[in-house]
């Protein structure tokens, strides 16, 4: 039998006593004293039990227990594999809906290869496969993307997976329709949706504002990586590899990308897009996330059934891998924000031991091609109104999160900001370099001169492999995150792709979905309700006419002095769709100020004092009114309604005949010192004042001067070059 420990009040309390009879009967024990009293202490810390470790927001659910089995196999063969198709190791998306109409959301997910599987959700966690009975298991050839959506209005979720048509395997597009019994039945071809190419995903949005859904299909390319392209043969719209508009004539759908503005080449490797109203004039825009060195797409909608690309005026560098992506208000501003996934590594080892993406001569050369400024970090674009955003990746913290794939904001703690999810991780790291090293030896290349066979299959083995954890950024409110993926318990090392939040058992909490290479899929169930108790409002929208979810539709909640927007646009991420209801977390508010539902074709309707912990059924049945938006920047409209600002400056050059235009030289700092944080030859001209002759400023001046610094392209040596010109000031 163990030995009982005395309390330990008891035992301090003791010891102190003691020591302080001690020390008054005789001074020279003081010191005694102070040695008893830190033997007590040093006990009592001994005794002291540590601090439970604070509860954590996500549980992973095993497969026994959900009944999700699924696992994306990718294994490595000689005929197929990630030397011959680059995009090997992208993964498989997973998709959301109520495909039998129970109030609970049900999961499907794509397998590259082999079947997809659909998940009936039975509730509280409980999932059963029913994919051979609804048919829809899509077991031919290579399969990217899936988003879900009712496509021909009838009130049922249908489905709509891409597909890769590329040397060995013969993908394709897929459209199941739902029949409302638990089966489904491919329709693509009677839709006008069978494409034939590289799709990655697809995406359901009513562009034109008629009622109905149209799709936008996003393509990728087998370009050449590095090649820079005329831009002729870049804007060349490709049956292929471009990425395709098609609009709803009532069922079937008519290719209008040519019609609509759409321009997409071979240098197109789209791998994410997302639908918003970014400018906020009320008609669904696109963002589209490309790989290597093709440009993203900013395709403002122009109201009238045409796109315009506004990505060069509207944004000042992007993402230059760019993979997953979402656009939503994470600033709580009112105003879509966006955020696009590169691959900058976060650990040091990676980081220092990774290919670089290009060297400064090719950024140059790529910029002279009419190529956007590109760099290879994750780039979080802020919403500054007016048609402008500002880059502040590194500022939020958010820049380096490895091979990255889903983006995905959503208020995962329930406190009213929107935190960010993050997927990453490469199955094999091509862009090693010691792998490069070695693959670059004249053996191995003799070996592969021939192709892959089983012979040197092996090869692909010495790829290294490097597990990593997903990112949870906890939103901090002042434009930054922090990442709270291991105190949240979602930390797990792995090779993720594909993701969405749900709330799967209608609990008021975001749970994750995510879609793994060569592991089961992960099921997170979110327990922030029990952690912090915070309050949350579901909202279910419930369109009229054939766009029966809304899709377009935003909802503004007002509480507090703090707005939150929230767009019904479930594509997003990365090769998937989200669930179709609108979620706002609202911390400990315990009832809403007001709420504002903006449907598609701009009817509206408000609520207030709206309770909370609860689900909230809107009908578009319900709405009135027109919602007046705001003319969209640079129209005519909005410039007539502006009113010149009064200030203390007015521009006066042309009044004063000063036309002076300083040209910059060529010089390459990088060349010099390649260590340089930035360029320092760019910061432009120098500027000096003074009365050079002499006549004091209060009095006209004839002959002041221009004095230009200038570096001579053939020159290694600072030169100075004289401008004269006569201005005349008038006194005052």
């Amino acid at each position: 039998m163990a030995a009982r420990i005395p309390p330990p009040a008891r035992a301090s309390k003791g010891c102190v006593a003691g020591g302080q009879r001690a020390a008054g009967r005789n001074p020279r024990a003081a010191g005694t004293f102070q040695l008893v009293v830190l033997f007590c202490a040093l006990a009592l810390t001994g005794c002291e039990r540590p601090a439970p470790p604070s509860p954590r927001l996500f549980e992973l659910l095993p497969p026994n227990s959900t009944g999700i089995t699924f696992a994306n196999n990718l294994p490595e063969k000689p005929d197929f594999n990630i030397l011959n198709y680059l995009y090997y190791y992208n993964g498989g998306g997973v998709a959301v809906g109520d495909i039998d109409g129970d109030g609970l959301q049900d999961l499907y997910f794509t397998a590259n290869l082999g079947p997809n599987k659909l998940y009936r959700n039975k509730g509280n966690y409980q999932f059963e496969d029913i994919t051979d009975k609804a048919g829809v298991a899509d077991s031919v050839g290579w399969k990217a993307g899936v988003t879900m959506a009712d496509v021909n209005g009838d009130g049922r979720v249908d489905i709509y997976v891409s597909g890769i048509e590329y040397l060995t395997m013969h993908g394709r597009n897929v459209l199941y329709i739902n029949n409302g019994n638990g089966t489904f039945t491919d329709r693509t071809r009677e839709y006008g949706l069978e494409h034939s190419g590289y799709s990655t995903q697809a995406v359901f949005f009513d562009y034109d504002g008629d009622g109905d859904l149209d799709m936008y299909l996003l393509d990728n390319s087998t370009h050449t990586q590095r090649a820079i392209e005329s831009q002729a043969q870049r804007g060349a719209n490709t049956a292929r590899t471009g990425d395709h508009l098609f609009r709803n004539d009532g069922n079937h759908f008519t290719d209008v990308t040519e019609a609509a503005g759409i321009r997409d080449g071979v240098d197109g490797y789209g791998l994410g897009v997302v639908a918003s109203d970014l400018n906020g004039d009320g008609c669904p825009d696109l963002y589209v996330a490309n790989d290597f060195q093709g440009d993203d797409y900013l395709w403002m909608n122009n109201c009238d059934g045409t796109f315009s690309d506004a990505l060069a005026k509207a944004i000042g560098h992007t993402s230059r891998f760019s993979m997953g992506v979402d656009a939503a208000d994470f600033n709580n501003d009112g105003q879509p924000d966006i955020i696009s996934l590169d691959m900058l590594p976060e650990r040091e080892d990676i980081l220092k031991t990774s290919a670089g993406a290009e060297t400064f001569d090719l950024y140059n050369r790529r910029l002279e091609a009419g190529y956007h400024p590109q760099f290879a970090h994750n780039a979080l674009q802020l919403n500054r109104g007016k048609g402008k955003f500002s880059e502040i990746g590194y500022l939020a913290g958010v820049s380096a999160t490895d091979w990255s794939w889903s983006a995905l904001f959503a208020d995962l703690d329930n406190d009213g900001k929107k935190d960010l999810f993050i997927t990453n991780g490469i199955y094999r790291r091509p862009n090693d370099m010691d792998y490069i090293t070695y693959v670059g030896n004249e053996a191995v290349q003799a070996a592969l001169a021939q192709g892959v066979n089983e012979k040197n299959v092996s090869l692909l083995q010495k790829m290294p492999q490097v597990a990593l954890p997903n990112y949870a950024y906890r939103n901090d409110g002042n434009l930054t995150f922090t990442n709270m993926a291991e105190a949240w318990g979602l930390a797990q090392p792995g090779f993720s792709n594909g993701a969405a939040y749900v709330d799967l058992n209608n609990t008021g909490v975001m749970d994750l979905v995510v879609n793994n290479i060569n592991a089961p899929a992960s099921i997170y169930r979110n327990d922030a309700r029990r952690v912090n108790g915070n309050s949350w409002l579901t909202v279910v929208l419930r369109g009229s006419g054939s766009n029966t979810a809304g899709i377009g539709a935003k909802v503004i909640v007002k509480d507090g002095g703090s707005t939150q927007l929230l767009e019904q646009e479930p594509t997003r991420g990365f090769l998937s769709s989200v669930e179709p209801r609108l979620h706002f977390g609202l911390g400990q508010s315990k009832k809403i100020d007001s709420l504002i539902v903006i449907w598609p074709d701009r009817r509206f309707q408000i609520l207030t004092n709206v309770s909370v912990n609860r689900a909230l059924v809107l009908s578009q049945s319900d709405a009135s009114g027109k919602y007046a938006y705001p003319p969209p920047p640079g129209s005519p409209s909005r410039a007539a309604a502006a009113t010149a600002p009064v200030g203390f400056f007015a521009d006066v050059s042309a009044k004063l005949g000063v036309n002076f235009k300083h040209e910059e030289n060529t010089f390459f700092d990088y060349n010099r010192e390649p260590l340089m944080p930035h360029l320092l030859s760019t910061e432009g001209p120098a500027l000096a004042v003074a009365d050079v002759n002499a006549t004091g400023f209060s009095r006209p001046a004839p002959n002041p001067r221009y004095l230009q610094t200038a570096l001579p392209r053939t020159s290694t040596r600072p030169s100075l070059m004289r401008m004269e010109m006569d201005i005349p000031i008038s006194s005052s």
